[in-house]
């Protein structure tokens, strides 16, 4: 969404925030490697990373072909891969760092019609627990976000039947908004939660309640 990464660069220069906008298949080491490169040219260190790359290609798992398989894995697990490989490297350095992984309350409850997005994103919760006991001692915080519905383009296209389905299983009875996940994502990269490490803190109206 370049249009987006636009209106947000524009957003934090009014705010005397130097930014870069940086393009890739984060899927893909290689470019992945390349992004990191101009980030560490322009900016000389890396302090916080959120991963947020994410598709879908849903359908049932008797139908499923194992391109669809693949390409979700691929993007939602295989980018995290990539880049906190690489931010660990270099947060290790400075023994500092913010690590926020960007999963789903599918990844630990499960989805019907959704195989490939749900492992995706229970090993997203994995890979988090797993870097934040390896890097605790380097004062590297590592935790993910696990939104149930939010209001965002993916669910807009849903029918109104499948949004009043989804609102029964809701408690607070409504979709959560993109800023309840920025909120928490500027908590967890704050001071204020130094000692909040390997957490998969979930925004769901009370879903997986």
């Amino acid at each position: 969404d370049l249009e987006g990464a636009r209106e947000t660069q524009e957003e934090c220069n009014r705010f005397g925030v130097d930014t870069q906008i940086l393009q890739g298949d984060m899927s893909k080491g290689e470019e992945v490697n390349s992004i990191f490169e101009s980030i560490m040219d322009g900016f000389g260190r890396l302090d916080i990373l959120v991963n947020n790359a994410g598709i879908t290609r849903d359908g049932l798992l008797i139908s499923m072909k194992e391109e669809a398989f693949r390409d979700v894995l691929e993007v939602n697990l295989f980018s995290a891969f990539h880049t906190m490989k690489l931010a660990a490297r270099i947060m290790a350095r400075n023994r500092f760092g913010r690590i926020i992984n960007i999963s789903s309350i599918v990844g630990t409850r499960g989805n019907a019609g959704q195989i490939n997005y749900s492992a995706s994103k229970a090993g997203l919760i994995g890979m988090t627990k797993s870097l934040a006991k390896e890097m605790a001692s380097r004062n590297i915080r590592v935790n993910a976000i696990a939104p149930g519905f939010i209001e965002t383009d993916m669910t807009d296209k849903l029918s109104s039947k499948v949004k009043d389905k989804m609102l029964v299983e809701i408690p607070v009875k409504h979709f959560g908004k993109p800023e309840d996940i920025a909120n928490l994502a500027n908590f967890l990269v704050s001071d204020e939660a130094n000692y909040i490490t390997g957490q998969v803190i979930s925004i769901d109206g009370g879903m997986n309640i």
